[in-house]
């Protein structure tokens, strides 16, 4: 998405992403990776779970995750060992949404240049 981050802007757009790990974390990611929107920090998976994005890691995917020293319950700051489904939503200034994009199977993202036609689309 940071590829297309000035492509967003110029729809009057703004771009954040929503992620359970602790607000140091996302810090981190966002500096590391020079990005220029925020994520947003979701405590828990509450919100995601609200929305019924969210799954839980759970066994050969869990130690999966083990395996690569994934802490999920350090970055997340819970024990729940859940995530978010990967997902766009295209939510207008006044809270309307126009668009999601969202698969339960967590190696399927919504492309970027989907997420651009989308705004292209609320703009007109």
């Amino acid at each position: 998405m940071q590829e297309i981050l000035s492509d967003i802007e110029a729809q009057s757009a703004t771009l954040v992403a929503l992620s359970p790990q602790v607000a140091e974390f996302n810090a981190k990611m966002v500096k590391s990776h020079e990005l220029g929107f925020d994520i947003l920090s979701d405590p828990g998976n509450n919100y995601a779970h609200k929305l019924g994005l969210r799954f839980k890691v759970e066994g050969q995917l869990g130690d999966i995750y083990r395996g690569f020293g994934i802490d999920l319950p350090n970055n997340n700051g819970d024990d729940s060992w859940t995530l978010p489904m990967p997902g766009r939503i295209v939510v207008s200034s006044d809270g309307i949404v126009h668009a999601t994009d969202v698969d339960p199977d967590y190696t399927a993202r919504p492309e970027p240049s989907d997420t651009l036609a989308e705004l292209k689309k609320l703009a007109s």
